[in-house]
């Protein structure tokens, strides 16, 4: 096994130690979670860097990299609903597309064909890991602030809550957007496997 699909699974089995640790109401294992949640995304960056860089692209590597980023993306979406901080409707969205084309990646590579990750593809995932470290980052906050009795300074949660809910929409929104890109893209490869 080379090194970018090691970090490719390292990422994956970071996924459950995260979200134990960022459901506890600690600060520090708030804090813990979203090291580890920065520290997985950085590896979606280096796996796909040291996979061109050195040409040693495989296919396990072509599949199991953005699988590991939807695992995830989607795993850190559920534990915020989970806390009551989002509204469940655009993480079904969200986590519905992601799966949705995973599987209709398995049905094509099933048939020898592969759907290669697109550019939009790639920019949504930054996106998604983005607009997640910056949550888990303002819940930590909450967290030490509570935790060392002091009052969350100058800025309303109520609106923070609000705007996290509509970069969430317009996530939600361009996670559908590539999705439809995708199948309107390979539309004919993905015919022909159905037949």
């Amino acid at each position: 096994m080379n090194l970018p699909n090691a970090l490719t699974l390292t990422r994956i089995a970071l996924v459950p130690i995260f979200m134990l640790l960022f459901t506890l109401e600690s600060f520090w294992s708030k804090l813990a979670a979203l090291l580890l949640f920065v520290v997985a995304s950085l590896t979606d960056f280096f796996d796909g860097y040291l996979a061109r860089r050195y040409n040693i692209q495989t296919g396990f590597g072509k599949f199991m990299d953005p699988l590991a980023d939807k695992i995830l993306v989607s795993s850190a979406l559920i534990v915020f609903v989970a806390l009551g901080f989002l509204d469940p409707l655009p993480v079904v969205l969200i986590v519905a597309r992601e799966f949705g084309i995973t599987g209709l990646r398995l049905l094509v590579a099933y048939r020898g064909q592969v759907i290669p990750p697109s550019w939009g593809g790639k920019t949504k995932t930054f996106l998604q890991m983005v607009i997640v470290s910056v949550g888990m980052a303002y819940l930590t906050a909450l967290a030490g602030f509570n935790a060392f009795d002091r009052p969350f300074p100058l800025i309303d949660p109520t609106l923070v809550d609000t705007i996290f809910a509509w970069l969430l929409w317009i996530t939600a929104a361009i996670t559908v957007a590539t999705g439809i890109d995708y199948v309107v893209k390979y539309f004919g490869m993905i015919r022909s496997v159905l037949k």
